[in-house]
């Protein structure tokens, strides 16, 4: 046996079992969370007591989730690749002679922060980008690398920058055979 393997194994055991035990602790600090939930705290930043986690929900490692003025919430059964950001706020630039840093959260507009929601059954892809009052709503799938800007229809699949519809994941009655199943136990 080779000694030099030795030590990546205990590092990943290591890290493996901090990662969990991370998970324990910072599981109570969600504003809601779900069973199964799996996230990365050692390598991730989240806004926890604005942000909901459903039922069945990963979280790759290097997730980036801020929000402040607002709340960020995520569906069940749904997976989101690693170093995935989701913001719920934004800068006021608007008035001549303050800087983007001059707006404290009195001073802010109400579209300046919104909530983002994440539906049910939704796969996010690495490296994803998503901003303040978007809703990725049922069924959708993000392509990785995609920043996405706006709403879209259930079921969409999204890619690019700014993100938009590349295709769909299921016809209409696949749609509809797939909520039954999913949703009303038939």
């Amino acid at each position: 046996m080779k000694i030099t393997a030795i030590p990546g194994k205990i590092c990943r055991e290591l890290a493996h079992a901090y990662e969990g035990l991370g998970r324990l602790v910072m599981r109570p600090l969600f504003a809601a969370c779900g069973r199964n939930a799996v996230f990365f705290p050692a390598s991730s930043h989240f806004s926890y007591k604005h942000v909901s986690l459903g039922n069945n929900v990963y979280i790759g490692p290097g997730a980036f989730m801020l929000a402040h003025l607002s709340c960020i919430r995520i569906g069940s059964n749904t997976a989101i690749g690693p170093h995935v950001t989701i913001i719920g706020g934004d800068h006021r630039f608007d008035q001549v002679g303050r800087t983007v840093n001059g707006f404290p959260p009195p001073d802010k507009l109400p579209e300046n922060d919104l909530d983002v929601e994440i539906g049910d059954d939704v796969w996010i892809g690495c490296n994803v980008t998503i901003l303040k009052g978007v809703t990725v709503a049922r069924g959708t799938v993000v392509a990785a690398g995609a920043v996405v800007t706006k709403s879209f229809p259930p079921y969409s699949i999204l890619g690019g920058v700014p993100a938009r519809v590349i295709g769909r994941r299921f016809t209409d009655e696949q749609i509809a055979r797939h909520e039954r199943v999913q949703y009303d136990g038939n």
